[in-house]
């Protein structure tokens, strides 16, 4: 089966995908951290009294992290969402 012109080799294709992925990986972490400084912002601020109330209790750690980790995922979705779509296509190699 003859290969189109702008298909590319195994190899090509398996760096791309790598190169792809690396990128999703870098975007995700981002969106991660950023999720990360948006919850540390929120007890920092003390909204709602959150930040009091975690002050004052007797086991804050468990709290802190059911508000962290799922502001991390939520935006490190977000970030990897906008970066799926703001992906440019190109054509790894011209006719």
């Amino acid at each position: 089966m003859p290969l189109h012109p702008d298909d590319l080799t195994p190899e090509e294709a398996r760096r791309d995908h790598w190169e792809m992925l690396g990128f999703l990986a870098l975007n995700a972490s981002f969106g991660a951290a950023l999720g990360f400084l948006v919850a540390f912002a929120i007890v920092w601020l003390d909204f709602g009294g959150l930040g009091t109330s975690l002050a004052r209790s007797s086991h804050p750690i468990l709290p802190t992290i059911m508000l962290a980790v799922p502001l991390a995922l939520i935006f490190a979705a977000a970030v990897t969402a906008s970066a799926v779509m703001a992906m440019p296509y190109r054509r790894k190699k011209q006719r």
